[in-house]
């Protein structure tokens, strides 16, 4: 009996470290393996965890598409929406790192205030379809926000950008019109509706 308990173990230990081997650095896997040999021959009483990979596609994400500048209003929207929905922010922006970086800066500290964690990705190529193939490819997200003044907002508001262009929802935030005092909202561009941002 105790020689099945212990191939057992064995199977589940394996089954539990089935895929850990992609997630880690040559380095890592020297040194699992070498213990490993180890734990074969009875030289080590080393006992392993499980390998903590991140499943991108079993979580959730928001993108936020960054222009040249990032409004507040916007920034505090995505800010909001992601710890009230638990999802992760991803900045997605054809600017450099360096610019992005900047532009993201003063928001860091309403970022870990709030629990949300953010990555930024640099894109390349034709806006719209630089979006829709980085979007194609990561299907962990619930939705694109951008502002109401950049080009890809404009084009959604005016009605120049077909509604199926990205495979995701895009949520157009608007910011303070100087001119008509109109409150901050975020419209749905794919739904028509109408959302508060604050």
């Amino acid at each position: 009996m105790k020689a099945l308990t212990n191939a057992l173990k064995q199977m589940l230990d394996a089954l539990a470290h089935q895929h850990a081997g992609e997630h880690m650095s040559m380095k890592g896997k020297d040194i699992v393996l070498e213990d490993q040999l180890d734990d074969f021959n009875g030289t080590s009483s080393k006992v392993f965890e499980p390998v903590k990979v991140r499943a991108s596609s079993n979580m959730r994400r928001v993108a936020l598409y960054m222009g040249s500048e990032l409004p507040s209003e916007v920034m505090d929207y995505v800010i909001e929406t992601c710890s009230r929905l638990g999802h992760e922010l991803t900045v997605l922006t054809f600017q450099s790192s360096g610019v992005g970086k900047a532009l993201l800066s003063p928001y860091q500290e309403a970022l870990e205030a709030a629990g949300v964690e953010m990555e930024m990705v640099t894109l390349k190529g034709d806006s719209v379809t630089g979006l829709a193939r980085y979007l194609r490819s990561h299907p962990e997200f619930a939705f694109l926000a951008c502002k109401d003044t950049g080009y890809l907002g404009r084009s959604y508001l005016k009605g120049t950008q077909r509604k199926d262009a990205l495979p995701v929802p895009v949520v157009v935030v608007t910011t303070l019109d100087e001119a008509n005092n109109t409150p901050d909202q975020a419209v749905s561009a794919q739904g028509n509706s109408e959302v508060d941002a604050a």
